[in-house]
């Protein structure tokens, strides 16, 4: 999936991944999408309650080799 930013929060624990993924979309454009590697096992709940709270969408999310990969799209 095609992405304008990206942000590795591996090795960081909640609630740190959320607000550094906040931080980062504010410095996005309405529209565009960010790609968020993490390895917390809580970030896809957080992530998909953090997606539905702000309006920004969750268009993917997966994991691979242990880590969670997220792509989402500033509203």
């Amino acid at each position: 999936m095609q992405f304008d930013k990206e942000i590795d929060l591996s090795g960081l624990n909640c609630p740190l991944p959320i607000l550094r993924t906040k931080k980062a979309l504010a410095e996005l454009q309405s529209g565009q999408v960010l790609k968020v590697t993490a390895t917390d096992p809580a970030t896809p709940k957080d992530f998909d309650a953090f997606a539905r709270q702000t309006g920004n969408s969750l268009l993917q999310s997966a994991e691979e080799g242990g880590k969670f990969l997220f792509w989402l799209r500033r509203k």
